[in-house]
């Protein structure tokens, strides 16, 4: 089940915030308090909160004696006191996101916000950003996903059903040459944070470059290959100065 929660306080209630400035306010107003700790009081006026703190590090509630609520960020303080109190209420919660299948395990709807994740039973699946879902579905039930490293890759969206760091190491493990001179080791494919082409002589040689989105489309004068990105080709060395004159450098946010 999903362990998230939104937390709702409603009805006629003292706000005071106290930071660099002490400000405080009374009326009807609906708190939320997000399980990242972030805390939003809305009033009937506009769009905006009527005070709020974001990420608090710590949430504390006492209900004893009405209700009160302190949030507290650094130097930041965030009380809310009721005099009335309408409602009080934890309500399930999840990433909400465009409904991409079916979870295997619940029926639940799968959705991709930051990843992948179930809105009944919470699962969720880490995926890369610029990949793309797709409609056929995996042998355990899970939707495919599309993904450009070198080659364009189709696998699971569950890294442990068919992981897509063994598919680019199949492809490319060993297939280019270390451009260091004087070295004669292979760079081999390896994640250290992200994918990397890394020299086998690691640390004795600290050759890497990460594998960038995109499909390999040539070589480039260094002897690496050149990957077609969306915003245009570059080498697998990012800082490389011997690419085709022909062929537009992509940008380092590649």
């Amino acid at each position: 089940m999903i362990d998230d929660a939104i937390r709702v306080l409603a009805g006629d209630c003292t706000v005071i915030t106290d930071g660099t400035a002490r400000e405080e306010y009374r009326g009807r107003v609906t708190t939320l308090v997000k399980p990242d700790n972030t805390v939003l009081v809305h009033d009937v006026d506009g769009y905006q909160p009527v005070a709020w703190l974001t990420r608090a590090d710590s949430v504390s509630s006492d209900r004893s004696d009405g209700f009160t609520l302190v949030a507290k960020k650094d130097t930041q303080t965030l009380r809310i006191a009721a005099h009335e109190q309408d409602g009080f209420a934890h309500y399930p919660a999840s990433a909400a996101g465009t409904p991409v299948g079916s979870c295997p395990d619940c029926g639940g709807a799968l959705v991709r916000s930051s990843g992948v994740n179930c809105v009944d039973c919470g699962n969720r699946y880490g995926v890369p950003s610029d990949a793309t879902i797709r409609e056929d579905t995996c042998d355990c039930g899970l939707p495919k996903m599309r993904v450009e490293r070198g080659l364009a890759f189709n696998v699971c969206i569950d890294r442990q059903c068919e992981s897509l760091d063994d598919a680019v190491k199949e492809a490319f493990d060993r297939e280019w040459d270390c451009p260091e001179g004087g070295c004669d080791g292979d760079l081999r494919i390896l994640r250290r944070g992200g994918l990397l082409a890394g020299c086998e002589h690691y640390p004795d040689c600290d050759t890497g470059f990460r594998v960038p989105s995109g499909v390999i489309d040539g070589e480039c004068r260094c002897g690496l290959p050149t990957f077609g990105t969306a915003s245009g080709t570059r080498c697998l060395d990012a800082t490389c100065e011997g690419m085709p004159e022909h062929a537009p450098k992509a940008t380092s946010g590649d």
